[in-house]
């Protein structure tokens, strides 16, 4: 074991036949997770340690990609970065399986419920079902914690070998305080520890409790979901609250009966599961001439090896959670000799593993954007599509939903993007306006024109004109939808379709991309 994915970590001597720039690439990507999604060229400089002619090559090439987008002096990661953990999720299923499940517990228990695998000696969380309330969980899909403060970890050690505790022990005695998991509160190195102990406890019960490890105030109790056949953990599945609610006694008298039954529920899912095979998806496609086509456009400013060494972790999916190098470089189109190099650097890094001749994804791989991107909202994904479209047209963008219940239907501003004019519209977030009377309600209502747009002429004030496209979940539901506001004086209503319909598409397609991505293992809100 060695310590969490960090933008210090790769310091460690890569193998000779790693990808150099790829190493750096990770670091760029774990030190933007760990600063919360954004960081300037400078922080990711001192953060580490490259030079800024190196910071500024990467991010570009990242920025290539959709990774991170700039913004001003800073780099910003985007929601296609989570397409990387977003195929180790798929890879490893559990979320896909078992969510329902987790979730329907939280909503029963009116209590967070989360699923967490282990990460060498911390656990990492797959799945979480928070409640929204002025207190609750702040944990993320991705997040690390130490395994010693928290209730799934006393799960997972009862599985360790003698190496395994020996570097657990090497990891506390260099990081007394929990330096290197920014998502707990920093440790007292003088504070009891007796998680071997409890360790021990639960091979005899089976369940563990945190009473207040992590922080005071937070409660867990946590039950093993166990792999069929083997009988090894696959993922624990916890329900978290706090001591105002319950205490860490009354989670073992009257919730964890509950959550067993959940569990045993879950393993019977993995049962049936096991029993036929997850039919793979397809794999990506043309990314080996996208990137010699990137090159070639940008020249040095973009690194070939970063890129098509990012590539190889998306090969990786429902179907796909263990390749052999062949398969990687025929789903990925690279060269087998970059393929492997790729896969040597990964194993360095520790976020692939080898079994024989067969690869696969690590939870690390969360690592790389996750956290700060699952919880996320589609207005957050909308408001830099919308700015940049109102830059592009000199017009005003909004984004709106249907708000739940009306009758008459309204709609809601959820996020707007004013543009630089004297004469513009001002229409502020949190906006209600019949549904009716605008495009935005139109088009979400369905009822739009044959080219699948939605039109309003002057109806909701003299003088105003807009155009309005939906944008659809994953189901293919029109779940909100973005428009241009002009003056019938800057644009007829032949224009709004021949010059500003073409880019409202191409947004709504870029949301919708953004939507798709970020809410296949996650719940997006509206606002």
């Amino acid at each position: 074991m060695t310590a969490p994915l960090s933008s210090s970590s790769v310091a460690e001597q890569p193998p000779a036949e790693a990808v150099t720039p790829l190493i750096r690439g990770v670091a760029v990507l774990a030190a933007l997770t760990e600063a919360g999604g954004t960081l300037s060229a400078s922080a990711l400089e001192r953060r580490t340690g490259l030079a800024r002619s190196t910071v500024d090559r990467i991010t570009a090439t990242l920025s290539r990609m959709g990774y991170v987008r700039p913004d001003g002096r800073d780099a910003v990661l985007t929601p296609r970065v989570m397409e990387l953990g977003n195929a180790y999720l798929a890879a490893l299923r559990l979320p896909a399986l078992l969510d329902g499940h987790a979730d329907a517990v939280a909503d029963e228990l009116d209590e967070s419920v989360s699923l967490a695998v282990a990460d060498r000696d911390g656990i990492r969380f797959i799945h979480q079902a928070t409640r929204r309330r002025a207190m609750s969980v702040s944990f993320r899909i991705g997040d690390l914690l130490p395994a010693e403060r928290t209730a799934p970890g006393a799960l997972f050690a009862a599985e360790w070998t003698e190496r395994e505790w020996a570097d657990w022990r090497a990891r506390r005695a260099a990081d007394p305080t929990d330096a290197g998991f920014p998502a707990v509160p920093p440790r007292n190195p003088a504070a009891a520890d007796d998680f071997e102990a409890r360790t021990e406890e639960t091979r005899h019960s089976g369940w563990a409790l945190d009473d207040q490890l992590v922080e005071p105030g937070l409660v867990a109790v946590s039950v093993p979901v166990r792999e069929p056949g083997t009988g090894r953990i696959a993922c624990v599945a916890s329900v978290v609250s706090h001591t105002s609610r319950h205490t860490a006694a009354d989670l073992r008298e009257t919730l964890l009966p509950r959550l067993r039954t959940a569990v045993t529920a879950m393993e019977a899912e993995l049962r049936e599961a096991g029993a036929r095979p997850a039919e793979p998806g397809p794999p990506p496609s043309g990314l080996a001439v996208w990137t010699t086509a990137s090159k070639h456009e940008l020249g040095r400013d973009f690194v070939e090896s970063l890129a098509r060494g990012l590539t190889v972790l998306t090969a990786f999916g429902e179907g796909r959670s263990a390749l052999t190098l062949t398969d990687v470089a025929k789903a990925t189109g690279l060269a087998r000799a970059t393929a492997r190099r790729a896969l040597i650097t990964y194993e360095h890094l520790g976020l692939v593993t080898a079994d024989g001749r067969e690869f696969a994804l690590t939870p690390r791989v969360l690592s790389l954007g996750y956290p700060p991107l699952s919880r996320t909202t589609l207005s957050r994904l909308a408001a830099p599509r919308l700015r940049a479209l109102a830059d592009r047209l000199d017009e005003p963008t909004a984004l709106a939903v249907l708000v739940p219940g009306t009758d008459p239907a309204e709609i809601q501003y959820t996020a707007v993007a004013a543009a630089r004019r004297v004469l513009t519209v001002d229409i502020t977030v949190g906006t209600r306006l019949p549904a009716s009377r605008t495009a935005l309600g139109r088009a979400l209502l369905g009822l739009a024109e044959p080219g699948g747009y939605a039109l309003a002429d002057e109806e909701l004030e003299s003088g105003l004109r807009s155009i309005a496209v939906p944008v659809r979940d994953r189901a293919g539901r029109p779940v909100a939808a973005v428009n241009v506001a002009t003056h019938a004086a800057r644009r007829t209503l032949a224009e709004c379709v021949s010059e500003v319909l073409p880019a409202l598409h191409a947004t709504a397609a870029q949301v919708q991309d953004d939507l798709h991505i970020a809410s296949r293992f996650t719940h997006v809100p509206q606002a």
